[in-house]
């Protein structure tokens, strides 16, 4: 059914019911929109199902809240626009998803929406046969997004799920009949996943991705169908509640003193400016002339920033005049409630340096470990804390060097930091491969600040990084057969390379058997102490340690990292 220009012009409320109740063979901006709500909502009252889809028992499964977080950052920056032009809003929609994404399954669920998004560039309106066309481009580009794409994840529920809902199209076919189509074949991949997957198998579940994936696909169709899809989550609960600024001590008699914090996602406009060549250093300018704690770049069309002023409605009005507002925060750094992001603000920068690090940490110790060694800017995340692509672009904005190494120090952030490196203008970014902890450590460690070349930086870190071994010990949360290690539910478990290689009840032994396989072949171990690690317990370790390999050197650092009591690094 052909909508008109009047009827394109109805709020999105209405519009969207019409579409809903006459099944149209049209997609529009305002029905994606009230879709992506309703996908939003549904892995929201299925995040914590989601995380606990996790091939090892251990407590860090964080997919569904990895995936939550990125599709909601989507649908923030969409909530204020009022246009039927889906090629805008699924491209407003991806922007934020990118910027938001957080985790391996994050990303490529962002990677998904940005191909899909370029599949209904200029598009307002999309048939079923023009919806199959732009989602084979998001599997296309959610492919090309990992550098070894594995199958029986996300990437081939996304890809079973498209293939078969496209083979499907006819002259009859409705955007109804197409989600239709598109979630019970994503349904149906996810349950095979663990026959592409062997870990999975042995592990007992499906692929947490694909999960979280056919969670947003289920809400699409669930609205299309006219539902209303309710949000039954304990985070819903909790984000609905409002600080109470009346207790902040700012009240009619007070003086503005500090200003507000204000941050900006402006969306350049082509006719305003010229996108492609816009410069951000004039914007940076004005800034200092209004404000201070001044924070700016250019991420593709978007441009992010963040200043401290007396004055924010003069930020806006200059803002406007090269670009639209995708989200606007201002707030009064006097008021209690703010004073976090008043002490969390940018420092001004100091001269700019050739070299700088990034590091993701977590733990007051590991984090005071890494800036003794070098580190400028802590990302604040590891394990079940997943910092978002945008963490990294306003960590790097942060740091005043050419050369900027960025290590993750978690497989599952990798690909975030990755992200955020292609995006970011205002330096080079190397992102260093660290899986883990340990292999960041020494990465950081054999960095020689002194090199003229970042290759030269770059090729010493990698051969560091081989001769590193890392090893984790973790409590148990559920029964497994894994690797040929048989695991009771309150073991004490030491993971290696992915595979876990010991299971004791008694935590002490466990630990003790882990150091004990790591050092064959080593002469040095590494302890992280996490924050449930007591004392005596760490003493005990340390004697067991010894009598079983007197000639090795041990050395015990308190990270305070969470979940894993022991973090071991074997050179």
């Amino acid at each position: 059914m052909k909508q008109s220009k009047t009827t394109k012009k109805k709020n999105s409320k209405s519009l969207a019911s019409a579409l809903i109740t006459t099944g149209s063979s049209l997609l529009g901006g305002f029905l994606l929109a009230k879709m992506a709500i309703g996908g939003a909502k549904q892995l929201r009252s299925h995040a914590d199902e989601v995380n606990k889809l996790n091939v090892f028992p251990v407590p860090d499964g964080d997919t569904g809240d990895n995936m939550r977080m990125t599709i909601e950052s989507g649908v923030s920056a969409i909530e204020n626009l009022n246009t039927n032009d889906l090629g805008k809003v699924m491209d407003t929609l991806s922007h934020g998803m990118l910027l938001g994404a957080r985790g391996n399954s994050g990303v490529i669920l962002s990677q998904f929406f940005a191909g899909t998004a370029k599949g209904f560039k200029d598009v307002e309106e999309a048939t079923p046969e023009a919806l199959g066309r732009a989602l084979e481009m998001g599997v296309e580009q959610a492919y090309s997004s990992v550098m070894t794409p594995t199958e029986g994840t996300i990437l081939t529920v996304a890809r079973e799920a498209v293939e078969f809902a496209v083979e499907r199209i006819t002259p009859e076919s409705t955007i109804r009949t197409f989600f239709a189509d598109l979630a019970k074949e994503m349904h149906d991949s996810l349950e095979r996943t663990p026959e592409r997957l062997q870990a999975l198998k042995d592990a007992g579940v499906v692929d947490s991705g694909g999960a979280g994936l056919f969670y947003i696909i289920d809400g699409f169709n669930r609205v299309l169908n006219g539902e209303e899809v309710a949000d039954t989550s304990s985070y819903a609960e909790v984000s609905a509640k409002k600080t109470d600024v009346t207790a902040s001590g700012f009240n009619a008699d007070s003086v503005m003193t500090y200003g507000y914090c204000t941050e900006l996602l402006v969306q350049l406009q082509n006719s305003k400016c010229d996108v492609a060549n816009f410069d951000v250093e004039p914007l940076k300018e004005f800034l200092a002339s209004v404000g201070d704690s001044i924070v700016a770049f250019k991420v593709d069309t978007i441009i992010k920033l963040h200043v401290h002023t007396l004055t924010p409605e003069k930020v806006l009005e200059h803002c406007r005049t090269f670009g639209e507002f995708l989200t606007v925060k201002i707030e009064n750094m006097s008021v209690q409630h703010t004073e976090t992001a008043e002490t969390e603000a940018p420092a001004e920068k100091a001269p700019k340096k050739k070299y700088g690090v990034v590091a993701v940490t977590n733990g007051p110790g590991l984090e005071a470990l890494f800036k003794e060694f070098g580190t400028d800017e802590i990302v604040e995340g590891g394990q079940t804390q997943n910092p978002s692509t945008n963490d990294f672009l306003d960590a790097f904005a942060k740091v005043n060097a050419e050369h900027i190494f960025a290590l993750p120090n978690n497989s599952n952030i990798l690909l975030a930091a990755q992200q955020a490196a292609e995006l970011y203008k205002g330096a080079k970014i190397h992102v260093i491969p660290s899986k883990n902890i340990g292999t960041g450590y020494v990465a950081l460690s054999s960095m020689n600040f002194d090199a003229k070349n970042p290759d030269d930086i770059i090729s010493e870190v990698e051969e560091a990084m081989s001769r590193v071994t890392a090893g984790y010990v973790s409590p148990a949360i559920r029964d497994a057969d894994m690797n040929g290690v048989h695991v009771t539910n309150g073991d004490t478990i030491g993971i290696v390379n992915k595979e876990i290689v010991v299971s004791h009840p008694d935590r002490l032994t466990a630990a003790a058997a882990l150091a004990e396989k790591l050092l064959d072949g080593k002469f040095m171990l590494t302890v992280f102490t996490g924050k449930d690690a007591d004392a005596k317990e760490q003493e005990d370790l340390q004697a067991e340690i010894a009598k079983m390999n007197p000639d090795a050197e041990v050395y015990f650092i308190d990270g305070g990292q969470e979940i894993y009591p022991y973090i071991f690094v074997a050179e």
